[in-house]
Order: C-alpha cells, then structure tokens, then sequence
C-alpha cells in the first residue's frame, strides 16, 4: 500500500466508519469500525471564510461550500476526464476535502448513533458489498431504508458516500442498507441498474435477519444512485413486487440532455462539470445513444405508479435542471412529489453537515419525508 492510499484510507476510516474500506474483499458480516462519524450536531465554534474570490463558476457560492471547493482544489487531483476510470478512483474526493476542512480547523465528529456491519450478499453475476446502519436506539423491528452512491456509475463507493447513509440512519431512527454495486467500463450498463435492484430483492426478503421490517421499506440515492434508487422503484412496479413506501432522490441523473439551463450555465462548476458527465456516458453506456433508455434518462420512463418523492437539488450543479424536469413529470404522472433546491451549493454537498449548514438542512428535510412514508 503507497503513502495516497494509505492516507485516503485513513480519511475514509474517519469519516465513514469503514475500516474494511482498504479490503476489497471482505467477509461476510463484519463488524465495522466503530468511529465518531455523527453529522447530527454542529461546529458552532468554526467559522468558515473562503480564502479567495468566489469562483467564476459559481458567483454566489455559500462560503462554508467554498472553503470545501478550495480545499478539494489543493489536494493535487487531476480533471477526471483526462484519466482512466482506474486512475479517476485514485483522485482526492469531496469527503477528503470536507476531512481536511475539519482537521484544519479542529472540528470534532460527535459519536455515532448507529452501529454498522459489513456483508456480502448474492446478486446477478456473483455477489456484492452492503454496510447496514442500524440505531443504537430504538425497538426492532425497524424501517428500512436501501441506499445508493453516487459516482457518474464508474468511481466512488459506499465509504465516499457513508456521510449521507449514517445521517439517514440517524435522524429518521430507520436501518439504512448502503448497497456497493458493479461499475462501468469494467461492467457496463445495466449492470449496476441489476445489481442494485437485486440487493432491493434481498432486503425485502432479508430484513428480518437484520432487525427490518420487510414491510416498510424506502428508497433513497445521491446522484448515479439517485437514479438507481428510482429505478428500483419502477422495476418493483414492472416486476410486480413490493414498491418502495417513499423516494429521496439527492440530484438525480435524470436526463441526457446536455444543452440543458444548468449544463450551459454551470459547465465548467466544482466537483462536477459537464465534461465529467460526457466521460461517465462514455465509461458506463456502450453508446452515447443509451443514453436514451428511459433507464438514464428517467424523464422518459412511464413513471405512473411512482412512490411518493422527494427530489432535492444543488443550484451550481449542471444536473439542476433534470432534477426539477423529473420532479414536473413525477407531477404530471399523479406522483406526491416534492422538489426542494438549495442555493449556493454544489454537487455532492449533501453529505458535507459537519461543515456546510444546507446540508444540515437537507439531511433533516430527507429525513422528515422519510419518516413520513416510513410511519415514524
């Protein structure tokens, strides 16, 4: 293990509960490191103030999301879209910036509220990763909630995005089930859209083993897993099986038009441009045209029957616009559909709370509409 790999583990352990984050292949129900990777209270003590100018990319940045945007710009990553996929999941991530911002500033993480376990469970074409996030309070059994990543489907994992999978599990008093899935273009496209809805099938057929309650079951997702968590919910609907009670959907992909509003006006934004989300087509789909399938682009699907939703989005952030397109066919298909956007922030900021105060805020609105379809 090399001195980049070392520390991301570190960082990752910190921030994410995952000890086993440096193993690729772990075993079967492993107890997770237990670690203060709470996000529920504040630093009220820092003050965060932007070192420079506001970015030309986002005049009107929130300074708590601009010191994490400069900080991501000091850890020494290259523009993804010039690398390999391989060397892409090598690069500095938001969740080290955020770590650095804190350690920088001596911001603590309070204990965690929920214990974790790592397992490895069967799925199309062999098995795969979940960590289950269960409250250290409460009686069984509990809610469940399945959980997807974000990552463009081709880098990142369920450490990068633990932040938003235990702020979940803690403030709506559900177990969270984080699924890792296959990722392009080792495994193209659909093979993260089966795998994810495989592990769906084996909650609602599993949650007793774990404490759930396999009749009240949700889904939520952040960005490539924002789209995964809705197709779940379609396939649920198509393959006639339980349909998730409720939808989160953290800056869903939802389109594949790139000349829309927010691509043209936030092309060149942090940590996500438009040139990234070219490269992620090109690694996940085996045709630009794929990019089509109502599967991608969620506009186009038959979303009759949805569950109901909550879409959150990030104003500089060239998914904006499909976010809330997606929130006006939802409506238009008869879907409860609520669609909240938040100023001055990224994407990826919603698993930022320990340092940015809208993600505070939209970890608590998620985990209000949560609770709601959930019965809590």
């Amino acid at each position: 293990m090399n001195k980049n790999t070392f520390t991301r583990c570190v960082a990752v352990v910190l921030l994410s509960a995952a000890a086993i984050s440096c193993n690729k292949n772990p075993k079967t129900d492993l107890p997770e490191e237990k670690v203060n990777d709470s996000i529920t209270a504040e630093n009220k003590d820092a003050r965060l103030e932007p070192k420079g100018p506001a970015p030309e990319w986002g005049t009107n940045i929130k300074p708590e999301m601009a010191v994490v945007m400069e900080k991501l710009a000091t850890l020494g990553g290259k523009p993804i879209e010039t690398l390999s996929p391989q060397e892409a999941r090598k690069q500095p991530t938001p969740t080290d910036a955020v770590m650095a911002v804190m350690e920088e500033h001596n911001m603590a993480m309070p204990l965690p509220l929920c214990d974790t376990i790592g397992k490895q469970i069967p799925v199309s074409g062999g098995t795969t990763h979940i960590r289950i996030y269960t409250p250290k309070e409460g009686k069984a059994p509990f809610p469940v909630i399945a959980y997807y990543h974000g990552g463009g489907f081709v880098i990142a994992d369920i450490n990068v995005y633990s932040a938003g999978a235990q702020a979940l599990c803690e403030q709506t008093g559900a177990i969270v089930v984080s699924v890792e899935y296959p990722k392009g273009p080792e495994k193209k496209f659909p093979a993260a859209h089966m795998v994810a809805f495989d592990a769906y099938q084996w909650i609602l057929k599993n949650a007793a083993t774990f404490n759930g309650n396999p009749a009240k079951i949700a889904v939520a997702g952040e960005s490539a897993g924002g789209n995964l968590a809705a197709n779940v919910s379609l396939m649920a609907r198509e393959k006639k099986i339980q349909v998730p009670l409720g939808a989160v959907l953290v800056y869903p992909v939802a389109n594949n038009d790139m000349t829309a509003e927010s691509y043209v006006k936030y092309a060149n934004a942090k940590p996500l441009n438009k040139a990234m989300m070219g490269w992620f087509v090109k690694n996940y789909l085996t045709s630009e045209a794929q990019s089509a399938d109502p599967r991608i682009s969620l506009v186009r699907a038959n979303l009759k029957g949805f569950p109901p939703t909550l879409i959150i989005g990030a104003e500089i952030d060239p998914l904006q616009s499909e976010g809330k397109l997606l929130h006006e066919k939802l409506k238009a298909a008869g879907v409860d559909s609520e669609y909240e956007l938040y100023e001055g922030v990224t994407h990826e900021f919603f698993g930022m709370a320990a340092v940015v105060p809208q993600a505070k805020d939209a970890q608590a609105l998620a985990a209000k509409k949560l609770k709601s379809v959930l019965g809590l």
